[in-house]
This record gives C-alpha cells, structure tokens and sequence, in this order.
C-alpha cells in the first residue's frame, strides 16, 4: 500500500521557516531537546510511522517502504504537483538522501558498524526513557538534514525564483546561485590553504637541507642523488640509519624495532626520506610518514598471520591467476607482473603477501616470456598493466625488451605502466627510458600511459613534476590512484590533491579503499567518508 497521501500531509504541515543551528565556529546552538523537536517537525510522518511501528523489524520495513514510495514519485510522470514542480537539482539531492538513509538502515551495515541509528529513531520515536540521553546533537542536526533532503525541502535550489517566467526574477535567481557558488569556492579555498605542497618554496628549502644530510651521512655527492643505482644501493631499512637522518616518535621508534625483531621490512629511498620533516612527525609529513613507517598494530597482525599461517591473499590472486605471472578480472583487460620488488615498500600495499625486499627479488625472464605468450594466444585481451611490483625498478634494456614482446602482440591496444618510481625516485624517468616507451606509443593503434601513486600534495616536488613534464612531453599521458586513508581525508584534502596533480599534468585515475586487511586497519576510513569526498571532488571538476 502506497504511503503517498501522508507523505504529501508531511509536506503540507512542513511550511517551516529552516534556521541555522550552527554558528559559524561549527558550534551547535540549540539544545538537544530543541534538536530532537526540529528532527521530527521536519521528519513528521517518520517519527509516526515508527512510534506506531510493534518491533524494530517492523520499523526497519515500513522505513524501507516509505524510502522506495518517495524514490519512485520523484522521477514518475504520473505522480503529483509536488514532486514534478521540484527542480531536478532538489530531485537529485532527494534521491541521494534516500539513498543514504537506505544505507544507515541496512542491517548489514549496522552489523559491519556495531550501531544501528534506526533503533535510536525508534527510541526516540516512541518516547523511551533515557533515549535522547544516549545521543549527541551530531547526531540529530545529520537526522534533520537527511529528513529534509528525502521531502525535497533541502533549499539546496531556489525554486520559486527560477519557477518564475520573469527575465528579471531569472536574473535574481543566476545572482543567488552564483552567489551560493562564491560561498562555497571561498570555503574551499580556506581549506586549501591548510594544505602544502612539495613545489612550495619553504618546504623546498627545508628538504634540500635534510637531503644535504643524507647525502653528508652516506659520503656523496649532489651527482650521487641523481643517480638511480646510487638511490637503490642506499635504501634506508633499519631504524639505527633511520634515526640518525630523521626524528622519530616513541611511537615509531617501538614499532620499527619490533618489525626489525620479526623480520618485517621496511624499505625507504634516499629521495622519499627527504620528503620527512627533520625535526619529527607533522601535519606536513605524516602522510608521508605513514606509508613507509609500519605501525605496531600492523606489525603484530603480520606476525600473527604468519604464525598462524593466514592466507594474505585476501583478493584472491591465486584464484584469477590463469599462469604464474598474470592476473585476470576483467574479459579485456589483465595484469602482467615481471617483477615482484620495488624500491620502496608501501605499509598499506594490497599486494604486500608477494613483494620481497630487493636484495630477495627475483626476475625470472623465462616466467614472463611464457605470461606474454598466454596473452598473444588470447585475442580477448585489448589492454595490459604492467605492474607488480615496480617494474620501473628494472634496468631499462629489460625494459625494452618487455615492451617489445607486448607491442608485438596486434590485439593489445593499450599498455599501462604501473609504477611509483615518480614518487619514490623520479631520476629513473631518464631520457632512454623516454626513447623506449615513446618508441611503442603509436596514437590511433596503440597508447602507452604510466599509472602512478601520489597520495599526498606533499608528494609532488620539482624532481617529479620534472618526470611527469618528460613523459608528457613524448605525448603520453600520466595517471595517478590514489588510497585513500586516514592519513589524506581531511576535509578537502583529496581535492586538494587532485587540483595539484591536475595542474601539474597527471589525470586522477583511481581511488582505492584499504579494505579486506586487518593489519591495515590504521588507514581506514568508513565508507561514508569516502563517499562524502567524491561527492566534493565531483563538485569541483565537473564541468572541467
């Protein structure tokens, strides 16, 4: 039965002036009783759906009912005035509030959280002792909002005015929406200027003063730390070297020298160290930091697992694996993997169960030749990633001799490169290097790319943005994922990052959740935090 006639007496009843609660500090000013109030006027037929609800399994499925009614009216033809006067802008966000509350609802995602936000509603609904004690007024300003985005009331858009024929009245409302628009830039530009970059003077200054330590430390030249063999033959991967160049935190201290004592590595290169900040762990550098410095907790999830004898896989590699070196999800498209190291090894990596350190790496050319023969003798396959690992870590006449053997195959179309390298140790992107990879970039029958790895604006330096300039230059395009982690989901701190990267010549590419593994447990975010992120960048490269 269709709860259209109380949802439309909801709408009717609901002719109220919103005001703000919110100071302009962030500071709720009303009480919660005064909250709570405001919470049910502007969610009227909910609070009597679920007070007259006889169990919460009830409650969830009228909840679902009602949600699923006001979706379909929103987007019906058939359906009345309201909902077909409501510009599209109230429509869509209608239709994302729904959606949202759908989610809150869901009892699979109560289980993953351990809370379920619909049985406080029913508690609150039907007036239960001590219920809105157990809340905070964060809690209820969410509700308010949600509730007045499902019934279309949001004021996200002003309707009356563009509801007007009037040349001048649409005129008022440009002025408003522009306006509207002003406000918004303006916040997100104060949230930018929280962030920093590598190509900022200051920060250049203060790295090129640690690099001048590590290169004094180790006895070398400014030469030296352009030179891609001197970089590798001197990756940091012991905390005593670590500690000499850097400051480091109790914290991280503990933890680095409980992976020594469990043979876990750790593996940083000269260039990325000089991205820390000398002094000890900042705002500044702690994304940095994050990465390559393993924390206790992952430490000991690593040790258990192996005492245990966990299976690390937790993508299922093995299972999607049709011969040893490939991975295949996708009917076009597979992953080639030569190489099974990289320079520097990443806390977080999903693949961390296979990457060895470098002095345990092995090549086995005769593994990959088989790997690519699969590929030629499967004309299903279009596009290849070359990753692993880091297969820019090898030398570039192995290089030459990959890409060879994968341009030779006439179904291939595109060929990705996965690589790090213009984070962890830019020089590697040499001039040969270049020559090589432009040499099969063949626009209109085949595209080389590289796929990168920035995570943080304080990534890009003028060493890489040197990199990127190069490739560019060979008209090949450069991409970048992105995990996104505790460490970068600051408010705009993501978009942050892809205003930087797109500036200087790298197309956002892909955004990956640290998901599936308990040892990374300190990177991650829910999954709603991830969704209000995109929902900001959206906002501000649409139309770009």
């Amino acid at each position: 039965m269709s709860n259209i006639g109380t949802i439309k007496e909801h709408i009717h009843i609901n002719e109220y002036t919103h005001k703000g609660f919110v100071s302009k500090a962030g500071i709720v000013t009303k009480s919660k009783e005064d909250l709570l109030e405001e919470m049910w006027l502007e969610g009227h037929y909910i609070k009597k759906m679920l007070a007259s609800a006889k169990s919460l399994h009830e409650a969830r499925d009228l909840f679902f009912d009602h949600l699923n009614d006001l979706e379909r009216h929103y987007f019906n033809v058939y359906s009345d005035k309201h909902y077909k006067n409501l510009h599209i802008i109230e429509k869509n966000n209608a239709k994302e509030c729904i959606r949202v509350l759908k989610n809150v609802i869901r009892t699979e995602n109560e289980h993953l959280t351990g809370f379920s936000a619909l049985k406080v509603l029913y508690n609150l609904a039907k007036d239960k002792k001590g219920a809105l004690a157990r809340v905070k007024e964060g809690f209820l300003a969410e509700f308010i909002y949600l509730f007045r985005g499902i019934y279309g009331k949001s004021d996200i858009f002003c309707d009356s005015l563009y509801d007007s024929g009037a040349t001048s009245d649409r005129v008022q409302a440009s002025s408003i929406r522009s306006q509207q628009l002003d406000n918004y830039s303006m916040k997100m530009r104060q949230y930018f200027r929280r962030y920093k970059t590598g190509l900022d003077p200051e920060v250049i200054k203060r790295r090129d003063e640690l690099k001048h330590d590590i290169l004094s430390y180790f006895g070398a030249s400014i030469e030296d730390w352009r030179d891609v063999s001197w970089q590798m033959s001197r990756i940091i991967k012991d905390v005593k070297t670590l500690s000499a160049l850097v400051t480091l935190d109790k914290d991280e201290i503990s933890a680095l020298r409980y992976a020594e004592k469990n043979r876990i590595p750790f593996q940083i290169t000269p260039y990325y160290l000089s991205l820390f900040n000398k002094d000890g762990k900042s705002d500044d550098d702690r994304a940095v930091r994050a990465q390559v410095l393993p924390s206790k907790r992952y430490c000991k999830r690593i040790a258990i697992n192996r005492r245990y004898g966990a299976d690390l896989d937790f993508m299922g590699e093995k299972w999607t694996s049709p011969i040893d070196g490939i991975t295949r999800r996708y009917p076009q498209i597979l992953i080639l993997k030569p190489y099974d190291s990289c320079p520097q090894i990443c806390v977080y990596c999903q693949r961390n169960w296979e990457i060895k350190c470098l002095d345990e790496a092995k090549v086995t050319k005769e593994k990959v030749k088989k790997a690519i023969d699969w590929i030629r003798e499967n004309e299903n396959i279009t596009e290849v990633l070359v990753t692993g690992g880091d297969p820019l870590t090898l030398n570039d006449r192995y290089i030459g001799w990959l890409m060879d053997e994968v341009a030779s195959i006439g179904h291939v179309e595109r060929i990705r490169i996965g690589t790090r390298v213009l984070v962890t140790m830019p020089f590697r992107i040499g001039d040969r290097l270049i020559e090589i990879l432009k040499k099969y970039h063949e626009p209109g029958r085949r595209e080389v790319c590289i796929v990168t790895h920035f995570e943080h604006p304080m990534e890009m330096t003028p060493d890489s943005l040197e990199a990127i300039q190069k490739i560019r230059k060979a008209g090949m395009s450069v991409y970048n994922q992105q995990v996104f982690t505790y460490y970068n989901s600051r408010k705009f701190e993501t978009v942050f990052l892809r205003k930087v990267l797109k500036v200087c010549g790298v197309d956002p590419y892909y955004t990956f959740n640290t998901k599936g593994k308990e040892e990374t447990i300190d990177f991650r975010v829910p999954i709603a935090r991830i969704e209000q992120e995109r929902k900001r960048r959206h906002g501000f490269f649409r139309g770009s």
